[in-house]
């Protein structure tokens, strides 16, 4: 199953020190280059990307159709733009995206999304987590 994760729910899972139910759930996760980005020059972001640093679970990868970019001029963020075209250019399963605009723009495009929340509810029905 490839996953494409947006910066949000990593940010918020490293953040109650649950990042590692991404690897539980999925085994590998991808994010794009602008995510990575994200994470790494936000202000307050050593924390987060301590988090992440050396998890080979994690590869981060550039998308290839650049052009793609500059046709989705919308509110959204560079890095929800790319995990939507990740998703499209590696035929991915699933996005992991927080952001409702972006998750609206994603439905007419029929990308599968879901978000922490569900990050949470399906490692609660794994047994991840107890609540």
């Amino acid at each position: 199953m490839q996953v494409i994760v947006d910066s949000s729910p990593i940010i918020s899972l490293a953040s109650v020190n649950q990042l590692h139910l991404l690897e539980k759930l999925y085994q590998k996760v991808i994010i794009p280059k602008a995510v990575y980005d994200e994470i790494y020059f936000k202000e307050h972001s050593n924390i987060i990307s301590s988090a992440i640093d050396g998890e080979k679970y994690i590869e981060v990868k550039n998308v290839k159709n650049i052009e793609a970019e500059n046709l989705f001029s919308t509110a959204l963020h560079k890095g929800e733009v790319e995990v939507m075209i990740l998703y499209r250019e590696l035929q991915a399963d699933l996005c992991i995206i927080d952001d409702y605009l972006a998750r609206k723009y994603a439905q007419p495009l029929k990308i599968k999304v879901t978000g922490t929340i569900g990050i949470l509810m399906a490692s609660k029905e794994k047994g991840f987590i107890k609540e």
